[in-house]
């Protein structure tokens, strides 16, 4: 798994304060995509356990709200197995934490994953230019959902992400 960048101290991908994970890989193409530098799954830095300290010093300190995996796409085959491994070690190290994903793929088509019930939020679809919307909350395009996946789990239906419920 290559990733491009740590960010540290995030107020822009999620909510509270964050370290956010920029993966490299992403098959969709979306056309006028804001990091189309991600794409290629080979490009930018190998992770490897430097990198995975550097987050985990960042979720130790009591003020970061927890981690964002974005991209790139972190679901992207290259990646899948190792974000796999990343969100279970995370969740049982950091359990105070909140994770947050980013995908192009839909929340429906994921519901395989084992992993899908210890992320927090998930921001589902692909970048829409046609549906660029810039007033909206964490998402580039309107067809872009920010969902509480374990409420939406737990109800059996999409229950959208309301900021009183993670912080």
């Amino acid at each position: 798994m290559h990733y491009h960048n740590i960010t540290k101290d995030d107020m822009l991908n999620g909510a509270g304060l964050r370290v956010v994970l920029w993966l490299s890989g992403c098959g969709h193409n979306c056309p006028g995509c804001q990091n189309p530098i991600t794409h290629n799954p080979n490009g930018g830095l190998l992770f490897d356990e430097a990198a995975k300290e550097e987050i985990y010093q960042e979720l130790r300190k009591s003020y970061v709200s927890g981690i964002t995996f974005s991209g790139g796409d972190p679901l992207h085959p290259l990646n899948v197995n190792e974000v796999h491994s990343l969100i279970d070690e995370i969740s049982e190290l950091y359990p105070d934490k909140n994770i947050w994903l980013y995908t192009g793929y839909l929340f429906e088509s994921l519901k395989g994953l084992d992993f899908l019930e210890k992320i927090d939020v998930l921001i589902d679809g692909r970048f829409e230019l046609e549906n660029l919307d810039l007033n909206a909350h964490w998402v580039g395009s309107s067809n872009q959902r920010v969902i509480d996946v374990k409420k939406s789990l737990k109800e059996g239906e999409i229950v959208l992400f309301k900021e009183k419920y993670i912080i």
